[in-house]
């Protein structure tokens, strides 16, 4: 969904709230509802509801608790000014890969 800046915070040593901060950055509030709707519906694929969602009414930023990992979709400039990561400092960062895009290929037979 092209979000950017995507950081994981571990926060399992630091806060009895939640396991794991998910923030990422969108360019666009077309673009913070996309990835919205997308998470939504992921993880209702998976029998993953949300206890909560923040910002619904906003297009700066969203927030999906969802118990264990708690997602952060900010406009640029709303997450420079929220500033979890230097808010939450001492967290450790989770390094991952996004998953690699499929192979299109086309069958010109």
């Amino acid at each position: 969904m092209k979000a950017k800046d995507i950081t994981i915070l571990d926060l399992r040593d630091i806060s009895e709230v939640t396991e794991y901060f998910v923030i990422c950055t969108v360019e666009s509030a077309r673009q913070l509802r996309a990835l919205w709707h997308r998470i939504r519906a992921e993880l209702k694929k998976e029998r993953i509801l949300p206890l909560g969602e923040e910002g619904l009414d906003s297009d700066k930023w969203i927030l999906c608790d969802y118990n264990d990992v708690i997602v952060h979709i900010f406009l640029g400039e709303f997450r420079e000014f929220y500033d979890l990561e230097l808010l939450w400092g001492d967290a450790p960062r989770v390094s991952w890969e996004p998953a690699p895009k499929p192979i299109e290929t086309t069958d010109n037979h």
